[in-house]
């Protein structure tokens, strides 16, 4: 995933971007020097091995200088941006641990305020959870929670993300799209 620019101790600007892969590390390159395959040069900006305690197949998301990875077997773990250096650990995590195939977070805000971080459970049925952007203890919503099984939607599609647009939350399913928006 590309980031914005982040300002690191020295003021300087760093164009990074972040990814994570089947062997539990976060590994994040300076997009302006990644440089050219060298067997004695390392040009990974950043590093964190073990971080995430699963593998990931799938992206994480970013807000306000926090980037939120849904590994297999594991919690939604949030890291945070500081001096454009990534936490080595989780600086918060849901309660919930997701099994395979993890899950694809995506966020919603108004701007740079009231970020909700949305994360498929897949189960039969599977469960849409939001959680407060700035701490994923706080759970806000998830699909089990109405009364006579309203917003239950069914088994989403496995490598299914939250698509967020027009105030409502998309989610697809095997067989159909599920819209969550307030009720009227």
């Amino acid at each position: 995933m590309v980031l914005p620019g982040l300002k690191d101790s020295q003021g300087v600007t760093r164009q990074l971007a972040i990814g994570a892969g089947k062997d539990s590390n976060i590994y994040i390159v300076e997009r302006n020097n990644m440089g050219k395959f060298d067997p004695n040069k390392n040009n990974i900006y950043q590093e964190i091995d073990n971080a995430l305690g699963g593998g990931i197949w799938s992206m994480p998301a970013y807000f306000n200088k926090s980037v939120y990875f849904g590994a297999v077997g594991n919690k939604l773990m949030q890291f945070k941006f500081t001096n454009a250096k990534l936490s080595t650990t989780p600086v918060s995590k849901s309660s919930l641990s997701f099994t395979y195939p993890g899950t694809t977070p995506a966020v919603s805000a108004n701007g740079n305020s009231n970020g909700i971080v949305w994360a498929i459970e897949h189960g039969s049925p599977s469960t849409l959870h939001a959680y407060d952007a700035t701490t994923l203890a706080t759970e806000l919503y998830n699909s089990n929670q109405a009364a006579n099984s309203r917003d239950h939607f069914g088994i989403a599609s496995k490598f299914g993300t939250p698509m967020l647009a027009n105030g409502k939350v998309y989610v697809g399913t095997r067989t159909s799209v599920a819209a969550f928006g307030l009720l009227p």
